[in-house]
């Protein structure tokens, strides 16, 4: 069963779980059927890239993989802090999320 993703991109996320914890960075890509998400400075690989032309050498190149959706957590804009994510309904009528902690709007 597939959950609705809460993280969208350029969001700035919190590592919560895995080599990475701690640190901070943007989300770059969603990939929501498969829940995971990219963050930009975790969870690193390095990857060996074939030469393109004759002549060139191979390189070592450092990519940043997929994570679970669940090992991070949205540091919200307003209050600055890691937060749990909400849906309210604005006086727009559209459809909005919201910090559980401060109340604000995200």
């Amino acid at each position: 069963m597939q959950r609705s993703m809460k993280i969208k991109k350029g969001d700035k996320v919190k590592v919560m779980r895995g080599k990475d914890a701690g640190k901070t960075g943007n989300v770059l890509k969603v990939l929501p059927s498969l829940e995971r998400v990219v963050v930009d400075g975790a969870n690193a690989v390095k990857r060996r890239r074939k030469p393109k032309r004759r002549g060139e050498k191979g390189q070592i190149v450092e990519v940043y993989a997929p994570m679970d959706s669940s090992n991070v957590m949205l540091v919200c804009s307003k209050c600055s802090k890691t937060a749990r994510i909400g849906y309210e309904v604005n006086d727009a009528g559209k459809k909005v999320r919201k910090c559980k902690k401060c109340g604000e709007y995200v």
